[in-house]
């Protein structure tokens, strides 16, 4: 009896659970139903577009051998040797208290001449011209500090060395420019990094932990980066990466980022890491930033630098659907095509912009006197205009002289003609007093100290002083000057509050 009744119970059950889901399927949400897809015969017209593409791939890959086997030919190892020096502390100290008690007992060496010693670095360049030039970073052949090293030696992949000479460098975008003798060298052509595309496969050549020759491939990951690397040797850095996942270490610094075609579009120069090795990511130079800055120095001995006469709108420096104006330079090239205050830039000569970064530098890759035509959003609008490009920035209003004591939390004064006699200079701004809290009070400085210089701008008086600031792109400057009756220049790194304007 009792098995009668258990096959009565799951009979009931399993018709129960079978009506249950017929009713379900016939009746219910059908927003809740599983999706299974479009089928490749019915797409709808809004449809993202790449089957055909992709139809037309399948059973293909991509082959790296040719452009591996013809690059490798043209990008160079770079070994360069900074002989030992000394380094003396020439820092102006109260006399008096725990200094002087120093020097009492250990001298003034203590405080004095230090030895650095000898450097040896190692890194990449790639040539670009039959004659020998090459291009590399900045930072791949420095002493250090602001010079450049004593030995540069360039070993080619046929394994044949030859002695570099530096044509010029470019702290702001980390490109220098190098010169061996010869003729008839292997060199790459130059590709368009604006046409890059995110997915794109690429690859990085170089000299990586002293290796020989290594090549490595991975996709664009992004384009317009900016990290903050090259603000560590220039008061205005130019950052503008293109981001990938190849791998790169220590030693590919000046190496090639070319397609699968062979092209150069990047100059490789960081990585983005924790522990100093590759971490998943790297940054190469756009090689038409490059070439610009290349032909400049080339040509001139430095860079022609052309100016939007704009500055960024800070409270949206991180956006990453425009460049947003935050102030613009009454006599700039902007202001005489009617861009305003708040206007987004969105692209430039039909190239996309979608940060301050990509504004910068793709403005930093066209020359002064060049017209640019320039799309950009106001008030919701699309709007476009043509800029000539400047040599200058202008000039901007948004600061005045009386109120910089209270931005930089000092008490400020022009110096006299007698100081600036006494020390060879054409004016400068004292500061007087320091007051505690503000941004001076948070840097090393010291009462006494005299501004001549704000991110390379000279500073003759108060009204240089707010005209440097204006122009500055970022709340983080550098306010290089000196104290009267001490020798040597000091420079300081300054955080500006943020303004509400």
């Amino acid at each position: 009896m009792k098995w009668k009744q258990m096959l009565v119970v799951i009979g009931l059950s399993a018709t129960t659970a079978l009506a249950t889901i017929w009713t379900y399927d016939r009746f219910g949400d059908r927003n809740e139903r599983q999706f299974d897809g479009v089928d490749a015969a019915k797409l709808p017209a809004n449809y993202a577009g790449f089957l055909e593409t992709a139809a037309q791939n399948i059973g293909t890959s991509v082959d790296f051998t040719k452009a591996s086997q013809t690059a490798v030919q043209a990008v160079v190892h770079i070994k360069t040797k900074t002989p030992a020096k000394r380094i003396t502390n020439q820092l102006p100290r109260s006399r008096g208290g725990l200094d002087d008690m120093f020097e009492q007992f250990f001298g003034e060496g203590f405080f004095g001449p230090q030895i650095k010693p000898e450097q040896r670095a190692s890194g990449s360049g790639v040539l670009i011209s039959e004659d020998g030039y090459i291009v590399t970073n900045n930072h791949v052949i420095s002493d250090g500090d602001n010079g450049v090293a004593a030995e540069i030696k360039v070993t080619l992949n046929n394994k044949k060395t030859y002695t570099a000479r530096v044509i010029g460098k470019d702290p702001s975008s980390d490109i220098a420019v190098l010169k061996i003798d010869g003729t008839g060298f292997p060199y790459l052509l130059y590709g368009n990094s604006d046409q890059v595309k995110l997915g794109q496969w690429v690859l990085a050549i170089g000299y990586p932990l002293s290796l020989e020759t290594t090549v490595t491939a991975g996709i664009v990951s992004a384009k317009g980066r900016s990290i903050g690397v090259n603000g560590r040797q220039s008061d205005n850095p130019i950052e503008s990466f293109i981001q990938t996942d190849a791998a790169v270490n220590q030693g590919n610094s000046g190496g090639a980022l070319i397609t699968t075609d062979g092209l150069l579009v990047g100059i490789n120069s960081a990585i983005y890491a924790p522990t100093g090795t590759y971490a998943g990511y790297s940054f190469a130079i756009p090689v038409n930033l490059a070439k610009k800055i290349v032909n400049d120095l080339i040509k001139f001995g430095n860079v022609k630098r052309p100016y939007l006469g704009v500055a960024a709108d800070q409270t949206k420096i991180n956006s990453t659907d425009g460049a947003y104006i935050g102030t613009v330079a009454k006599d700039g090239a902007a202001a005489a095509a009617g861009l305003k205050k708040g206007d987004i830039i969105t692209k430039v000569n039909g190239n996309p912009i979608s940060s301050w970064s990509e504004l910068q530098g793709t403005i930093a890759s066209l020359n002064a006197g060049e017209k640019v035509n320039i799309a950009f959003k106001r008030d919701g609008s699309d709007m476009n205009t043509t800029v000539t490009l400047k040599s200058e920035t202008g000039t901007y209003d948004n600061l005045t002289g009386s109120n910089l004591g209270n931005l930089f939390g000092a008490e400020l004064a022009n110096i006299d003609t007698k100081m600036a006699e006494r020390n060879q200079v054409n004016g400068g701004v004292l500061v007087k007093k320091i007051l505690a809290g503000g941004p001076f009070s948070r840097t090393r400085m010291q009462e006494g100290f005299v501004i001549t210089q704000v991110n390379d701008m000279e500073v003759k008086n108060l009204e240089d002083l707010s005209k440097a600031l204006a122009a500055s792109r970022s709340y983080s400057i550098s306010v290089e000057g000196f104290y009267d009756g001490y020798n040597g220049i000091y420079r300081y790194p300054v955080t500006l509050p943020e303004s509400d304007e």
